[in-house]
């Protein structure tokens, strides 16, 4: 089963390489990573998605919350937080084809971010189903490149995530 571990640190150097080493030490695989500054810029939120089982990541909540630079560690579920991931995809484009290529972006909601001769870079979020949709039908005409974020997430509603650590 997959789960989605938010952890909001303090924004220093060598944060990132300890919670990486950690994982790494427990020989536990990370499937996504995305770490970004959050509104308060002494602090940085990393999402995490990793494979296992609830034991698995009860050992991983309690391992972070043992690490010194971590304030708070949130297991989110899909039905209670909003998870999203950012694909840009660069698509082989020719005269016939650009039309073809528009109106899939247009259904997906996505944005044209660059156009050439014989290529277009789309920008799309949304779920893991909505990007791998898109994928399989921008693939016939040939990805040249694609690059994704990771998954990023935020619990829904007025909960705040507050520290369980003393400053």
């Amino acid at each position: 089963m997959k789960y989605v571990v938010s952890i909001l640190v303090h924004n220093q150097p060598g944060v990132l390489a300890r919670i990486a080493g950690l994982f790494s030490r427990r020989g536990f695989n990370i499937d996504s990573l995305a770490v970004g500054t959050t509104d308060k810029p002494e602090s940085s939120r990393m999402t995490v998605v990793l494979e296992g089982d609830d034991y698995i990541i009860e050992q991983v909540t309690k391992q972070l919350n043992k690490l010194v630079d971590v304030i708070k560690v949130s297991v989110l579920k899909s039905q209670e937080s909003v998870q999203r991931e950012l694909v840009l995809f660069k698509v082989h484009i020719t005269a016939n084809t650009r039309s073809e290529v528009m109106q899939i972006v247009d259904i997906f909601r996505a944005k044209i971010v660059d156009v050439a001769r014989n290529s277009m870079v789309i920008e799309t979020t949304g779920d893991g189903s909505k990007i791998q949709a898109m994928e399989d039908l921008l693939r016939q005409f040939g990805i040249k490149e694609m690059v994704r974020t990771g998954l990023i997430a935020v619990e829904r509603g007025s909960k705040i995530i507050k520290s369980n650590k003393e400053d």
